[in-house]
């Protein structure tokens, strides 16, 4: 139902990128998957480089972060053996905005990641939430988005 509920919105997910270090995308304990930072990259090509307020635009950085978690969606689904229906609920999003010292929007340009966790799962999409402004990111890009999200283990 969610990967034709994509389709419905007219999203893909991308192919995975491995990790660009010492890490793993996910770790997934009990009834929890926990995955690492993901950037706005769509099959290994990073979008969306620059700081936001100086060379992108609010929506442009939430743009960026919608692409991030579809990146998440993407190692999400691997987590949960291909299927995205084994997911209860998204529990926390964590942003990371690459922005000028005097940008304030940080939460906005998470709303992009946001929204788009609440229009993939609907009221299981619903979450908490950091967002900080940070002065660089890997590879120069504009946004990375963590998460963790409660999934069907055997013994629910």
């Amino acid at each position: 139902m969610i990967e034709s509920h994509l389709r419905e919105l007219g999203l893909f997910l991308p192919t995975l990128s491995p990790a660009l270090a010492n890490y793993i995308p996910y770790v997934r304990i009990g009834s929890l998957v926990f995955i690492s930072g993901q950037l706005p990259g769509w099959n290994g090509t990073m979008e969306y480089i620059g700081k936001i307020g100086k060379d992108i635009s609010l929506e442009s950085g939430q743009k960026a972060a919608q692409l991030c978690v579809l990146n998440l969606l993407a190692q999400l689904k691997e987590a949960c053996n291909g299927d995205l229906n084994q997911v209860i609920r998204c529990v926390r999003l964590g942003g990371f905005v690459h922005s000028t010292d005097d940008f304030k929007d940080h939460p906005q340009v998470m709303n992009g990641a946001s929204d788009l966790m609440v229009a993939v799962f609907g009221e299981k999409g619903r979450h908490t939430r950091t967002a900080v402004g940070v002065n660089s990111l890997p590879l120069g890009v504009a946004v990375e988005v963590e998460g963790i999200f409660e999934v069907k283990t055997l013994d629910n």
